[in-house]
């Protein structure tokens, strides 16, 4: 059976692995296929990015007080993300507000299987990360049980 620590250490680790693969996938698409991101998914890898270099030190330090920074961030980007994916999947919404770059946002590169979109997977990704750090007890359980 694992200890508390060592299941802490997990959830950061998957959290990383997760923020890799998300980022990876985002400079796969494009730098390897050539897709331009529109301006909504400049604001997703804003939020994305940094979870790589701040879930990496934080799974090798063991370092569980990341959450506080982690949870805002994510939770943002999956609202960016879940709107994002309306504006591409729900007809109208579009029009509430307009892209500003040269690439219209509701515009789709990939649509596997008529619902999994660019967004969608930034959508998960940002899901995964959130529900990782909910399992992550906060800095104030951590003094408590200490003592």
């Amino acid at each position: 059976m694992m200890k508390k620590a060592e299941s802490h250490q997990l959830y950061l680790y998957l959290a990383w692995i997760v923020s890799i693969v998300a980022t990876l996938g985002s400079l796969y698409f494009s730098e390897i296929q050539g897709f331009i991101p529109c301006e909504l998914c400049w604001y997703q890898r804003i939020l994305m990015y940094p979870l790589v270099l701040f879930l990496g030190i934080s799974t090798f330090q063991n370092d569980i007080t990341i959450k506080k920074y982690v949870l805002p961030m994510a939770v943002i980007g999956w609202f960016i993300s879940l709107f994002h994916y309306f504006e591409q999947k729900i007809p109208g919404f579009a029009k509430i507000k307009p892209c500003a770059g040269e690439v219209p946002c509701n515009g789709e590169y990939i649509n596997w299987l008529g619902f999994i979109t660019i967004p969608f997977l930034a959508l998960a990704a940002f899901s995964f990360i959130i529900i990782l750090m909910f399992f992550l007890p906060s800095a104030k359980n951590k003094r408590t049980n200490k003592s």
